[in-house]
């Protein structure tokens, strides 16, 4: 018999991540997440931890065949299933619906941004049904990129050198670059909190340090990062995040990191990297696009 519950964390965390691990196709052909994409929105500073409870859970005689969450915050909505368990598509929404959408602090108006994948017609149709209107700047891409052998030669300009946080484990440096290479203005927030925040994000359960890759300058500086996550038993890896200092871009700084992350990973089994973006960098690599996850958004 399938029921549906709310998320109980963090009970529930090893749960969903068999269930991804499990249902994983190759290529990600799915249209789930990654399980390292899950493990990484537990980490993430942004996450609305409070908010936990209101994922939701779909079970048939104790197995999980479906799941609804959100990313970091109320107001989004993302759909795993089960490959037998589409038909709960309706159920889904109707849940998501209920339980994710967000508030708004101007009017009190609720508002939920759907993700659906764009090979799922029937679901397109029904959030088109229901009055949704599709947000082309919030579409995300998953792309892949079958790893060749041999592996491309990695190139770094003189006096630079790529290192991990196995080698060198600085939290002032990994928050610098990524708040700079993800274009905040100024210098870094500085304490405690502010660099045990970034620690969590990349000491997550299942992370190695050695596959988070940094480009060091001559000074010693990082100025490019590229945390790089690996999953054996389908044997892919994951790139999440990739920033580079403003100061040192258009070098090929980023890229040089993102494929030492891969090189390594290949090392380990990885046949396959996957990236939820298709920006140039990716593409100069040979990642290419596998579906594209629409957001559309309802408000009432």
């Amino acid at each position: 018999m399938i029921t549906v519950r709310s998320y109980r964390h963090p009970g529930d965390y090893q749960s969903v991540s068999k269930f991804l691990i499990t249902h994983h196709l190759p290529g990600n052909l799915d249209g789930n997440w990654l399980e390292p994409a899950w493990e990484y929105m537990h980490a993430h500073p942004w996450l609305d931890t409070a908010a936990l409870d209101k994922i939701g859970i779909w079970e048939d005689n104790g197995e999980v065949v479906g799941a609804v969450t959100y990313e970091s915050r109320l107001g989004e909505a993302f759909f795993q299933f089960h490959p037998a368990y589409r038909h709960l598509r309706t159920e889904m929404l109707d849940y998501a619906e209920a339980n994710l959408a967000g508030t708004s602090g101007k009017d009190g108006s609720r508002h939920l941004g759907a993700f659906i994948n764009n090979f799922d017609r029937e679901f397109l149709d029904l959030v088109q049904h229901r009055g949704y209107s599709k947000d082309e700047l919030e579409t995300r891409s998953m792309c892949c990129w079958e790893i060749p052998d041999p592996f491309p030669s990695i190139i770094l300009p003189p006096g630079f050198r790529l290192t991990s946080l196995a080698e060198k484990c600085d939290w002032s440096k990994v928050h610098r670059v990524l708040w700079r290479g993800f274009n905040h203005p100024g210098e870094p927030p500085t304490g405690e909190g502010e660099l045990e925040s970034r620690r969590r994000l990349f000491d997550t359960p299942k992370a190695r340090r050695d596959l988070k890759i940094a480009v060091t300058a001559p000074n010693g500086d990082f100025t490019a990062f590229c945390g790089m996550f690996i999953e054996p038993i389908n044997r892919f890896c994951y790139v999440e995040p990739v920033a580079t200092d403003p100061d040192y871009r258009r070098m090929g700084l980023g890229k040089a990191a993102v494929l030492e992350g891969i090189r390594r990973c290949a090392l380990l089994g990885a046949e396959m990297a996957h990236v939820g973006n298709d920006l140039p960098i990716y593409r100069s690599i040979g990642f290419q696009p596998v579906f594209y996850s629409e957001c559309w958004v309802k408000r009432w």
